[in-house]
Order: C-alpha cells, then sequence, then structure tokens
C-alpha cells in the first residue's frame, strides 16, 4: 500500500515556496482540503475602574430588553447585542482587585507573587499565564489557511509608560507581559512601515505563480477552477501594483491628522485614529485577534469634553449617594460605550473583503472592564458586552447568570475558533465547561 505523502513532503517535492501555501491546502484532489471554516474574528476593549450598574445593565432578560443609559448608544445594534450580567472574575491570591481585576481579566489565572504593592492587600508581580486572545492567536497561527501577518494586534489609548499589574491585561505567556502601542502614528507605522519593497511583493508574487502551475499538473480536473481562482488574484494583485506604483495605495491607508499629541486631552482623536488603523488592518487581513485598551486600570483620564474636570478614577470610589458623581460616571462610560459603537459602526460599513455581507458579520466584539463597580472594587458582574455576529454567539438577547466565572467564558471564546480547549486559566474555574447559553 502506497504511503500518502505528507504535507511537508508534498511541498518539497514540487518544490513550493512557503508563499503558495495557502492557495493548495484546500484543494480535495490532492488530499489535503481541511473542513472549510468560516474567517472569525475577535476585538477585545477595555476600559476601566467599573460601571454604574443601574445605568449599565438591561433589567429584563431574553430577547425583550430596554438597553439603559450607558448602552443606549448601541441601540442600532440590539440585534446583534448580548450583555452577560453575572460574570463574575473569582480569581484570587496576591494582588489588589484593580492588580487581579486588569492581569487576570483574560488570563484567568493568579498572579505570581511579587513586589508590586497594590493600593490593599499583598503586592504581586505578573499573571502566570498567557491571555485568552494570545491562546486564539497561536491556535490560527500554527493553522496554515489561518495565519496573519501580525498574528494580532495590540492597541492602546493613553497608556502610562510605566509596567506593572494595573497597565497590561495581554500576557503572551508566564511573566510575559505584552505593552500596548497607545500612539496611532506608530501603530501606522507597524501596518504601513514594512510594506514599502515594492519589488519585494512583486517577487513574492510571481514565486506563487510559479507553484500554482507546478500544482495545476497534478491536481484533478475538478481542482482546476478553483486553482485559476487563485492565479487569478495573483495577477489581479500584480495588476494593482503596477498600477499603484505605491504600496499605500494598494493597502489604502487612512489619512491620519497630523500632529495629534498622545495626550489625556486628545483621547477623542485618537480613539478614532486607532479604530480607523484597526479596521483597515481587518480589512487587509493582517490580523484577526486584537485588543483596545483605553487608559488602565486605576485609569485617571480626566474627560474634560464632557466638561469633567474629575479624574475618572477619582470619581468611581464616591459613594452611590453621591448623585453629580454617579450622574459624571454614568457620562463617562456612556463616552467609552460611544467608542464601541464606532468601531461597530465602522465594521459594520465596511465590506467583507471577496465575500458578501461586512466585516461585523464575522467578528465579535467584546468590550469589559476589571471591575464591577468601582467604589466597591467587586470583581462580581464584570462587565461584558458583546456586539457583532462573530463565533457563533446567539445575539440580540440580555443573559444574568448566577456568578459564573470569567474562566468559562474565556474557554467560549476559545471555542468559537474551533479551538476546543478543556481549560483555560485556572482549571478550578473552568467547572461546567464553557458558559452556558450562548450559541
Amino acid at each position: 500500500m502506497t504511503r500518502k505523502r505528507t504535507r511537508r513532503e508534498f511541498i518539497r517535492d514540487l518544490g513550493l515556496s512557503a508563499a503558495a501555501t495557502p492557495f493548495i491546502w484546500n484543494l480535495p484532489s490532492l488530499g489535503y482540503a481541511q473542513s472549510p471554516v468560516p474567517k472569525q474574528r475577535l476585538i477585545l476593549v477595555f476600559s476601566p475602574n467599573g460601571v454604574v450598574p443601574e445605568h449599565f445593565w438591561p433589567a429584563e432578560t431574553g430577547d425583550q430588553f430596554t438597553l439603559p443609559a450607558i448602552l443606549k448608544p448601541l441601540e442600532p445594534y440590539r440585534d446583534r447585542l448580548l450583555t452577560l450580567h453575572g460574570v463574575c472574575n473569582k480569581v484570587r491570591g496576591d494582588g489588589d482587585s484593580h492588580m487581579r481585576g486588569m492581569s487576570c481579566l483574560l488570563t484567568g489565572i493568579e498572579l505570581f507573587p511579587g513586589n508590586i504593592q497594590g493600593g490593599s492587600d499583598t503586592p504581586a508581580g505578573w499573571a502566570s499565564g498567557l491571555s485568552i486572545d494570545q491562546e486564539i492567536r497561536n491556535f490560527l497561527q500554527a493553522r496554515p489557511a489561518d495565519r496573519t501577518r501580525f498574528g494580532s494586534l495590540e492597541l492602546g489609548l493613553v497608556v502610562p509608560h510605566r509596567a506593572d499589574p494595573w497597565t497590561r491585561w495581554v500576557f503572551a505567556g508566564p511573566n510575559k507581559p505584552v505593552a500596548p502601542v497607545d500612539d496611532p502614528y506608530q501603530t501606522f507605522e507597524r501596518l504601513y512601515g514594512r510594506l514599502q519593497d515594492q519589488e519585494t511583493l512583486t517577487s513574492i508574487l510571481d514565486d506563487v505563480r510559479e507553484d500554482l502551475q507546478k500544482v495545476r499538473r497534478v491536481a484533478n480536473a475538478d481542482d482546476q477552477a478553483m486553482l485559476q481562482e487563485h492565479e487569478s488574484f495573483v495577477a489581479a494583485m500584480e495588476d494593482q501594483l503596477r498600477e499603484a506604483r505605491q504600496v499605500e495605495e494598494l493597502a489604502d491607508p487612512p489619512r491620519l491628522e497630523p500632529g495629534v499629541k498622545n495626550t489625556n486631552d486628545n483621547l477623542p482623536q485618537l480613539s478614532r485614529m486607532q479604530i480607523d488603523l484597526l479596521v483597515r488592518s481587518l480589512v487587509c487581513d493582517w490580523t484577526r485577534i486584537a485588543t483596545l485598551q483605553y487608559t488602565n486600570s486605576v485609569g485617571q483620564a480626566r474627560m474634560r469634553w464632557l466638561e469633567i474636570e474629575e479624574s475618572h478614577h477619582d470619581l468611581s470610589h464616591e459613594p452611590d449617594s453621591n448623585a453629580a458623581a454617579q450622574e459624571k460616571l454614568t457620562k463617562i462610560n456612556t463616552w467609552y460605550c460611544e467608542q464601541v459603537a464606532y468601531l461597530v459602526e465602522r465594521l459594520a460599513a465596511t465590506p467583507e473583503p471577496g465575500g458578501s455581507g461586512s466585516l461585523l458579520d464575522n467578528t465579535l466584539v467584546v468590550w469589559t472592564n476589571e471591575l464591577g463597580k468601582g467604589n466597591s472594587h467587586t470583581l462580581n458582574d464584570i462587565p461584558f458586552v458583546c456586539v457583532g455576529n462573530g463565533l457563533g454567539f446567539r445575539m440580540g438577547r440580555a443573559l444574568r447568570y448566577d456568578h459564573a466565572t470569567h474562566n468559562r467564558l474565556l474557554l467560549a471564546l476559545a471555542h468559537g475558533f474551533g479551538h476546543h480547549l478543556e481549560t483555560f486559566g485556572k482549571p478550578e474555574l473552568c467547572e461546567g465547561g464553557v458558559l452556558p447559553d450562548l450559541v
């Protein structure tokens, strides 16, 4: 019985380049086809200091619900909205609630012991595991058909330069915090600065066309049409390069307003700039996983554009009886919701490349926070609001859980990409498996 060649052997025997492999994996006659998996994307958005619960959570459950004041900006997308009340961060150990709320939010596991002292409780170090976005990133990057240029993008807005558990929520592994890029001009340089060598791109396309011709000789008749589509794509790319002469035109970068300083008072402009760059990176399929971090845990933004002079964190410590402070906190969280709504609006208005529908049809945006409520520092009822149509979640509902661990939600995000982990983060907090009633 003749042994079937492995993919590695197939590539070696035909002398194919790595650039051609995404084009040939799904040719049935070669026997290397994988089950088709829709392109899925995940964007995780962070804002700090908890919320005003009575103005954040819908009073009703199910598909008939009214959006409270803070969530009103998402009203146009209520049929694509999913609120998850009652999901709790039950990770304990070293560090205060702000530290564990931030650095355990995506990792679901304890902080290492360390010498960084919080506002209370014991000092702590970095998270002892990787974050769910990086887990999914690694899963996708290991699959040739899902591999992207960056794997993931970590963006921020006015994040302090210091590195500590209050300022990092993404971890590439234990003791490996990932710093967000919080300057849109640096984001622009990262996205477009490496695409300046047009001759290199042309050479890659030449190699791909040559490799596709080699594959054509061994593929059956049913696969000829698919190969022809791939070759047409390569030809179209070459035409674009010849006509554009500038890679920037091919990638269609957003026009950034020059000279916007990375400061507190420019946060509204910086937010739009980062979101526009993020959406463009999805159009180019440079990444399918992204995080967007507004300030940091214990965030001290002063939202003067809302006519609020006090810092966000200071206001979050005011008692519930301070009606003026509660009104300002509601305005602040509504502003954060408006940023999420702008992101969702841009995704909904951007056609899915090479297909029908919009980017939002295959993207899940998850907006979250390190605390459930600022003045109590509770890790119960962590805000989790999902928007979009990615990962197969059933949208248009307000759900309420009974103190479910947020690890089970992190598991659900991985499962939405076909990455069927049994546990993530602290195994004991994954009892019961994936958070129920999402799909």
